[in-house]
């Protein structure tokens, strides 16, 4: 985004939380997450254990009740972006864009790291 400033090119940041859409189907992740596994070679399956996929896994499939269903948050923002005459450098979209994300974005590293 900086880079770009000398150029003239102003550049907005859409940060969406999470949304149901294909990309974070847990059904499709899952398998996908399976086939990596088992691509990978016996002793990094052995150092992680079969455990660790499986609660991957299961916190993937809890934290899809709580995916946003209304993608018309996150267009909104790039259709804000696009047209507005002094867009925002930042758009959050999405609850947990703006009450856990957006927030967390301005902590030092070292904090982030810890949360």
């Amino acid at each position: 985004r900086l880079e770009m400033r000398p150029f003239g090119v102003k550049v907005s940041m859409i940060e969406p939380g999470y949304f149901k859409t294909m990309i974070t189907n847990v059904e499709n992740l899952e398998k996908n997450f399976v086939a990596v596994w088992k691509k990978l070679p016996e002793e990094i399956r052995m150092s992680y254990g079969e455990a660790y996929l499986k609660k991957f896994v299961a916190l993937l499939k809890l934290m899809q009740k709580g995916f946003n269903t209304d993608l018309s948050k996150v267009t909104n923002c790039m259709e804000h972006a696009l047209t507005s005459l002094h867009p925002r450098t930042r758009y959050s979209a999405g609850w947990d864009a703006k009450l856990l994300y957006l927030p967390l974005s301005y902590l030092p590293s070292a904090v982030l790291d810890t949360v």
